[in-house]
């Protein structure tokens, strides 16, 4: 399997992963801070998802 390239994308769907890549961060940071103060499963689980998603952004997997 080849790698992925982002610029071969269509327009539209480069711009919707490049928006989801600049709201990761925020959102991971408030998921961490309200798992911090009221853990639930649910909480982990988004906490877990969000730092999954940001390192597979910061390490270019999409």
């Amino acid at each position: 399997m080849g790698k992925f390239y982002r610029y071969k994308l269509p327009p539209w769907l480069r711009q919707v992963i490049f928006t989801i890549e600049k709201c990761t961060l925020p959102l991971m940071i408030y998921q961490i801070v309200r798992t911090l103060i009221i853990p639930t499963t649910l909480d982990v689980l988004l906490t877990g998802i969000f730092v999954g998603l940001f390192f597979a952004f910061y390490l270019e997997w999409f």
